[in-house]
């Protein structure tokens, strides 16, 4: 089964609210739809004969409003910006290092803040990283057209653009096409100049995407020939042979994020299986399993030691001379600013 059809399958079995594959009932994890990746748990089915039991989310948002109202998870795998959101509730713990095989090989950059590590302990376990940048139909779409993120507001792309259903990401979009590469230190009016420039944007946007195998049908079937993508999306499309194109090195830049886990409290499952399903995640194969599956880089030295110029590259990965707004956890009251203002735009306001 491709991982196109894994995704597909994911999000339809999310829209019935139920787990989207009941396997081991000692481990509930609460990911992403599409992470479900055997070659990432391959030590943990090795060692237990059988893959853990997911719950699949489409929105970082969704899943902590879910965990927050009662939902009982062992783990979950939020983006770096939700882990204070998660301290705060009190929804987390943190991690026992001397249980973890291959965190040390975990890049600095990853933990470098308070939030993640601190004198209480480890709370985020960093584990993937990827870009948002220009999806295209290069067929469709001259190169120079996409050489400026003003082509979201072209008017010659009306009705042929997506955006994600992402304040996050559509966010980092907005600031960087209105010249802010920082969103940690944002003024009143950097975020009028971007909140602008996104109703602007919306005018153009045929649908907003909810995961990447809604993004690569709005792209193969037709109507939308310009869109903000994860690597994923491009992958996807790759996989079906479609013309994409993938710009991060628009001149005003792209974004970058990364993902983790967090040990969520009183989780209902076996703690020895926790640890061995985020072990298996550690290990340096798992680096080629997340690039193949999901283009998706590992937040592992001997992860990505285990890479090739050529899957990097491809998957979009490489370093760039272009500005990057890094998606790392910003002011939490900004956020949910943002997150309202966009709610606004979307409905037209």
């Amino acid at each position: 089964m491709t991982t196109r059809h894994l995704l597909l399958a994911s999000a339809a079995l999310l829209t019935l609210g139920l787990p989207a594959r009941a396997a081991d009932p000692d481990l509930l994890v609460f990911d992403w739809a599409g992470f479900e990746v055997p070659g990432l748990f391959a030590a943990y089915t090795e060692k237990y004969g059988d893959s853990p039991t997911y719950s699949f989310y489409g929105d970082d948002d969704e899943a902590f409003q879910k965990l927050a109202s009662g939902f009982k998870a062992d783990v979950a795998h939020p983006c770096s910006q939700m882990v204070s959101k998660y301290r705060d509730a009190g929804l987390i713990e943190p991690w026992d290092e001397s249980r973890l095989v291959g965190a040390d090989k975990i890049q600095p950059r990853f933990l470098n803040s308070p939030i993640f590590k601190d004198d209480q302990g480890l709370w985020y376990l960093p584990f993937d990283w990827g870009v948002t940048a220009i999806a295209y139909n290069t067929e469709e779409v001259p190169a120079e057209d996409v050489a400026s993120l003003q082509v979201f507001i072209d008017p010659k792309y009306q009705g042929r653009t997506s955006l994600p259903d992402s304040a996050d990401d559509v966010w980092a979009l907005a600031y960087l096409a209105t010249g802010t590469t920082d969103w940690t230190q944002v003024t009143d009016a950097q975020f009028d100049a971007a909140a602008a420039w996104l109703r602007e944007a919306n005018q153009n946007v045929a649908a907003y995407w909810s995961d990447p195998s809604e993004m690569t049908q709005l792209m193969t079937s037709g109507p939308v020939l310009v869109a903000w993508s994860w690597n994923d999306g491009v992958t996807l499309l790759q996989e079906e042979g479609f013309p994409v194109g993938f710009q991060r090195e628009a001149k005003e830049g792209s974004s970058s994020f990364f993902c983790g886990f967090v040990n969520l409290k009183d989780g209902p499952g076996s703690e020895d299986k926790l640890y061995d399903f985020v072990n298996s995640y550690l290990r340096p194969e798992a680096g080629p399993a997340l690039i193949d599956a999901i283009g998706y880089g590992h937040t592992s030295t001997a992860a990505m030691a285990m890479l090739s110029q050529d899957d990097l590259v491809k998957a979009g990965l490489t370093e760039i001379s272009a500005p990057v707004l890094s998606q790392t956890p910003n002011d939490p009251a900004q956020r949910e600013r943002q997150l309202a203002e966009f709610e606004k735009i979307k409905a037209g306001f």
